[in-house]
């Protein structure tokens, strides 16, 4: 990281990206590392560890699984860290647009 360029700070909440996950869960954390990596602002939202309370996360993305994202700057919603990843990479790194 330069000097110039701040940290990213996950609890802005004027994000686009909001992250629901839970605390110590390693694919949220491969999550967690990419956001930091591409330098995105994100907001994240512990969501319960009982899976099937997880009605919310079921309301946004159709599952109740975590990790899972909300991009409000590109309207995509998904879980799954493999394809958040994959998604992130290709819209915020090198090969994306932003």
């Amino acid at each position: 990281m330069s000097a110039t360029s701040a940290p990213p700070n996950p609890e802005s909440q004027d994000a686009a990206i909001t992250l629901y996950r839970l605390q110590a869960c390693p694919f949220c954390e491969r999550v967690v590392r990419v956001l930091d990596d591409l330098g995105l602002d994100y907001h994240s939202r512990f969501v319960e560890p009982l899976h099937s309370e997880r009605d919310v996360v079921k309301r946004l993305v159709g599952a109740r699984t975590v990790p899972a994202i909300v991009d409000e700057e590109t309207g995509v919603a998904m879980a799954e860290s493999a394809n958040i990843v994959e998604y992130l990479e290709n819209t915020y790194g090198e090969g994306g647009d932003a």
